[in-house]
């Protein structure tokens, strides 16, 4: 009698698929930059900046005095309209997310909502860093011009007002992005950002009891040394107090809602 020994098969080891890698912060940015221009509305709000601040320049040098035609000059003008509109921007970037529905899809693929909120907060403050670079472009053509349309065309700059103008934009675009992460309502925060600063601006002005706290708490006033190059400790504390108003508690704020508001 004859037995047979069965042969083990041979054991296979399981398939291991490759970690995932989660994707770092600086692509993130660079995914939240992109989505700055992919809209109809964030690419045509970026074209409007530019062509207000180009606008502008060529108005100086087509009205203003010859002897106003400098780099400063052309400079600090266009920071305003910038300023006003960038920060429109932060705020389709954040609420953008709810409006369009895509919030879902954005937080399933990056679980972590504090690592995209950062994302769209540093794609935000580059754009604004951008947008000054655009004010010095533009305003070194309208000095070019100037120097050979017989302007002052001067070149002279401080460089104390470089850092005031990388403040007033950075400080503007995160109001918005506060506004935007507190409201989450494109057409709310907008509202919301442009009118209350200007009520409080107004009622400061009209009322003598609240001239006091206007002067501290008015990011109107506050931030209006900025756009000189000599700015006082005092006036520095003043902006302090009101970024922390307009700024900072916002921001928290609307950091902490959408990190507990529940997706659909």
């Amino acid at each position: 009698m004859t037995t047979t020994t069965a042969v083990a098969p041979p054991t296979v080891a399981p398939h291991r698929r490759p970690a995932v890698r989660r994707p770092t912060l600086l692509r993130l940015t660079g995914v939240e930059l992109r989505k700055l221009v992919d809209t109809r509305a964030g690419l045509w709000l970026l074209i409007t900046i530019g062509l207000l601040a180009a606008a502008l320049v060529v108005v100086q040098l087509v009205w203003a005095a010859d002897a106003d035609q400098t780099f400063a000059n052309f400079f600090v003008p266009t920071l305003l309209p910038v300023g006003l509109l960038l920060p429109v921007l932060g705020i389709l970037s954040v609420t953008a997310e709810w409006s369009q529905r895509t919030a879902l899809t954005t937080f399933a693929l990056v679980p972590r909502r504090g690592r995209v909120i950062t994302a769209k907060l540093a794609a935000m403050v580059l754009a604004a860093l951008a947008s000054v670079l655009v004010s010095l472009g533009v305003a070194a053509a309208g000095t070019f011009v100037a120097g050979a349309t017989g302007g002052a065309g001067t070149w002279r700059f401080e460089g104390s007002l470089l850092l005031h103008a990388v403040v007033v934009q950075v400080a503007g675009v995160l109001m918005g992005a506060g506004f935007g992460l507190l409201l989450l309502n494109t057409p709310l925060a907008i509202v919301g950002y442009l009118l209350l600063p200007a009520l409080w601006s107004i009622l400061g002005g009209l009322i003598r009891q609240l001239e006091g706290p206007a002067g501290w708490l008015d990011t109107g006033r506050t931030m209006e040394p900025l756009f000189t190059p000599d700015v006082t400790a005092g006036q520095w504390a003043r902006l302090g107090v009101s970024l922390l108003v307009w700024l900072v508690v916002p921001l928290v704020a609307g950091l902490v809602r959408t990190l507990r508001r529940e997706v659909s």
